[in-house]
Order: structure tokens, then sequence, then C-alpha cells
């Protein structure tokens, strides 16, 4: 019995901690696993690592398997230096209940002390039968935390209770004071959960974002409004009346390429207005003669991926209309996220959706694209009218970029929009009246190659990704994080599809690896499988290298709404 030692240990009497003897609801859980695996379908694990202040300060590591949590205490935490090692001693398996554990466990009990929930997130095993190699001695995962991402392995030593726990990939990146001594779940310090005060309030952005959405909704009434961490209950149900929407296709309409945003590195002088940069995909809705469809900037359909967001928009009073916006998926902190919107692809536990509006192209058949900003803002504020849980006004964050960028980038958000006040659509151009400032590096790269699996991963390596350069592809570096099983496994058929013989990079080979291994030498080229560069995909990373490499690069996605010549190393105007 998996929980026996867990449950003889504590005094469920004295102690907070959940008993997890629950056993007809773990039955239940077991049948549902299986009904969904025999589908096809995957859930996702869980991991929690808890910090826990009790005759010593230590980490505690518990990741979701075979209906439990296994679970490791870390005395220094979890490495984040590429190859460091840390101790791990294995403890009993804990219920699957005490992943939201976070209290304070009484002194003389078992563990007396208080427990911060310090980080929670999903993994993944690369491995098809992780209980399996786990029971040998040894597990290669992927994190995807609220604070920790990237690889680690855990390796058994001699004796069975003590296991080494090793960073793989780059180092991970510094985690801020504030960051790393709050709870992932309530916000709180470790003295506040001691002394049992409420938890924190709710960030300031998410706080700044709600606000601008709840003046978006005129006279929406409470039970109209989304619920925080919820999805919407009606996103199946509208999937189920697609058949009944006239979906227009691209050459229905009069195809109007979206206006695009300059990069800067700070705020220019004069009259701006700022908005959230969404990391989502950006759609124009075209809605004429009864039909709708959602084309990206690049002319590519979208409407059959996203019938929700369609729905939505034929509900409007207004009948034809352009409205420029994005698509977006939301985290836990009603942040956009783009790897959750891939997420919505391969069948995986559907995202919360929504599409944020931002501009009016066209009304009742006439242009608005000559109009100034404020008002084609104010007709889409009246045309949206009372908001659906699935569109949303991009509401103004205000006019001085400081103090938003501020709450921006303590949030893990990617960045703002600002727009000149006063300024016109100018459809397709790129003429600095929109500008865009980013605190998170991020951008679109070429696929061009991929390298072989190594250990237990399967499909593919590392991804091999480039920009044009004055209509050559150049190099860019290996992208080896951010993958889960379903995506590697997506990906290599689809790059098996576009395979070529030659490598498309013109700047390789090169003399040496490098100091981060990014180098694509003679014969690293040799191993190499290289592929029609027409893919492109989304990666996060900490610099550019001085020698023009990616350092801590991290796959998000694909871009299907982005041409792959278009693709440049975005650098600050």
């Amino acid at each position: 019995m998996p929980l026996k030692e867990y449950r003889r240990k504590r005094n469920f009497k004295l102690t907070a901690e959940p008993p997890g003897n629950r056993r007809t609801a773990s039955r239940n859980s077991s049948r549902k696993k299986a009904v969904k695996e025999s589908r096809g379908e995957k859930r996702a694990r869980r991991f929690v690592i808890q910090q826990h202040d009790a005759s010593r300060l230590h980490f505690d590591f518990r990741l979701e398997l075979g209906g439990t949590l296994v679970s490791w205490a870390v005395p220094k935490g979890l490495p984040l230096k590429h190859g460091e090692k840390h101790l791990a001693v294995k403890v009993e398996d804990h219920p699957l209940s005490y992943f939201d554990f976070e209290g304070t466990i009484p002194k003389g009990q078992y563990g007396g002390g208080t427990v911060q929930v310090w980080d929670v997130g999903t993994y993944e095993p690369l491995s098809k039968t992780p209980a399996k190699e786990l029971a040998g001695g040894k597990l290669h995962f992927v994190l995807h935390g609220t604070k920790l991402k990237g690889e680690w392995y855990l390796v058994r030593l001699r004796d069975e209770d003590n296991w080494l726990i090793i960073r793989g990939g780059p180092n991970h990146p510094r985690i801020a004071k504030k960051v790393a001594s709050t709870s992932a779940r309530t916000g709180r310090t470790l003295p506040q959960i001691a002394e049992q005060k409420k938890p924190a309030k709710r960030s300031k952005t998410v706080a700044v974002i709600k606000k601008a959405d709840a003046e978006s909704l005129d006279e929406t009434s409470e039970s109209d409004a989304p619920t925080r961490g919820t999805r919407s209950r009606g996103s199946s149900s509208k999937r189920t009346e697609t058949s009944a929407l006239k979906i227009l296709s691209p050459d229905d309409v009069s195809f109007i390429e979206p206006m695009k945003a300059r990069l800067v590195d700070e705020a220019p002088a004069g009259d701006w207005e700022y908005e959230m940069k969404f990391d989502g995909f950006r759609a124009v809705a075209y809605r004429q003669g009864g039909g709708i469809c959602l084309l990206s900037r690049t002319r590519h359909d979208l409407t059959h991926k996203f019938p929700e967001i369609a729905q939505a928009l034929m509900k409007l009073e207004e009948t034809q209309f352009v409205i420029d916006g994005e698509i977006v998926a939301l985290d836990s902190k009603g942040r956009s996220s783009f790897q959750l919107l891939q997420a919505y692809e391969p069948g995986q536990e559907k995202p919360p959706l929504c599409y944020y509006a931002f501009d009016i192209i066209s009304l009742a058949g006439k242009s608005q694209t000559r109009q100034l900003l404020h008002e084609r803002r104010k007709q889409l504020k009246a045309l949206l009218g009372s908001r659906s849980d699935l569109l949303r006004f991009s509401a103004s964050l205000g006019d001085d970029a400081a103090p938003v960028l501020k709450e921006v980038q303590k949030h893990g958000l990617e960045g703002i929009i600002g727009k000149r006040k006063g300024s016109i659509y100018e459809p397709g151009r790129r003429s600095g009246e929109w500008i865009k400032l980013k605190v998170l590096q991020q951008q679109e790269f070429v696929i061009g190659g991929y390298t072989e699996p190594s250990g237990s991963r399967s499909h593919i390596g590392a991804l091999l990704v480039g920009v044009y350069q004055s209509g050559k592809l150049i190099y860019a570096g290996k992208v080896g994080t951010g993958f889960t099983a379903a995506t590697l496994q997506d990906l290599h058929r689809q790059l098996g599809k576009i395979k070529r013989a030659t490598c498309p990079f013109t700047d390789l080979p090169e003399e040496r690896e490098g100091r981060y291994g990014q180098g694509i030498t003679a014969a690293v080229m040799k191993l190499c499988h290289w592929v029609k560069p027409v893919l492109v995909g989304q990666v996060k990373f900490g610099e550019w290298t001085r020698d023009g490499r990616l350092r801590q690069p991290v796959y998000l996605g694909l871009r299907e709404d982005k041409s792959a010549r278009e693709v440049v190393r975005e650098v600050p105007a």
C-alpha cells in the first residue's frame, strides 16, 4: 500500500496535512485515467516543490506518478547550473491531495514546521515508461513550473534512499529574490504562513488588465464575467455549432495586411498610448454577407482552428466589419501564453481562450484607416458592447511607459505596444507609429534542421534554427528545451515531410563547437538532419552572444502566421 508509511507517521487529529484516504475517489480517478488513455488522451503530470522549515530548512520535491506524489527531500533545493549535482533523499510517497498543502505542522508531529508551496507546474518525463525508469534508478525529465523550467536528471546512488538530482541543459536563469521567497500558490513568505497571514493581494499588472477588461463591459452582469482560473463552459458546445457557422474563405474577402510595430529599446518622446503586448496569434476578423473568417497576417485561415472566437464575433450586433486583434490562451494568472496556445492543437486539455481586439479597420463597409487612433478605439469599444467570455477590448495602460514596463517585467510578461496618439492605421506598414518594447527576449526563427536525440529522449534532440540576412539563411543556434513528448512527436512528423539532403544554412560548417556547444562543425553536420526552411518556430532566449548565437533558448511553438522569408534578427531601432 503506497501511502501506508505516510499515514503511519502522522496523527491526523493533530496535523492539518491531508490523510489521503479517499479510496473511492482514487479508484474513480484511476478509471477515468484508464478511459482517457484508452482513447489516446494524455494528461500532463504535475509536480510540486514545497519549502519546508522543519528542524532544518529544506525543499521537498514531489512528482505525480502512479497515483501518488513520489517524494524526495532536497536540502539545497534543485541545482540551477549546468551539470551541478545536489543530494536528494527519498522519503515516503505522499497523497495527491498534498499537492496544494501549505500551512503549519504542529511541533512534536512528524515534520513539524512551516510548509510553503514554493513552485508548481507540470513535468514531462523524457521516457515512455517513467515508472519503470524510476524503479531502475534514473529519470530524465523537463519541468514546466512557475519558477523552474528545463531539464533535470534523478540518479539513484548505492544507498536506496540517496539520489542525486542533476541540472541538464544550460544554466537556469537567476530567480529574483522576491520570487524565490514567496509561495507560488498564495504569494506568502514562510514567516507569513507561520503567522497565518492572509494570501497576498492579486498582482498589480493582472489587476490593471482585469480593470481594463471590466471597463469594456458597460453593463455586463456578474454572471457574464469569466471566473478567474476557470474555463468557459460554453467552449465545447460552441465548437459543435461550427457546422451551422458560415465560414468565409480567404478568397471571399479583400485581404488587409495588419499594421506592424517597430521594435525599440526605449520609450520615445511624444504623445503615446500603451497597451499590453500579447503572446498569441495575430488575427484579423472579417465579417460580411452573413459569414466570418479569421486570417493571420500571412493570410492563413484560423477560423476552423478557433471556431469559438468566430461564433462570439458573429453574435455582435454589427454585421459588417474588419477587426484587428490577437487570439491568446491565458494561464492561471491571466497572462497570455504562446505555449498554452500551442497546446490547444494536439488534443490536450484546452486552455482558456479569448480574442483581444485592439483596432477597427473597417465598419459597415467603410474603411476606418484614415480615422485617428482615439476615434477608431472609441468605435471598436462601442462595437464590442457587452463582452462575452471570449471577446475583450485591449484597454489602454496609460501614457507613461516606465511604470508599466516595471510591472510587466516583474510578472514575467513579454512587453508592451505603444501607439502614437493621433496616428492613422497603415495596413502592412512598420512606419514607427506603432512601437513595441520588450522585457523578454523572444522572436521567430526558421527551422533548418535537427539533431539526433540522445538518452531517453525520442524523435528530436535539438532544433537547428536561423534567421535571414541579405536573403541568406544564417545559423543562430540549437534549441533543445521547451518540448513536450507530444510536440517532439508532432515536430518530427512535420519535419519528416520537408526533408532535404543539403544544409540550408549558408554560414556552416564552423571550425569548432564553441563554449556552449552551439557550433556546427563539419563532423557534426554529418549527424544532422536537414529540412527545407519553411517552418517558423517561436523561441525565447537569454541573449545573443557576441558571435551571433542564442544563449539559453527555449522552444515555445510553431508560428503558422509568419512567413519564413520574413524572419530576420530583431534589432531595436
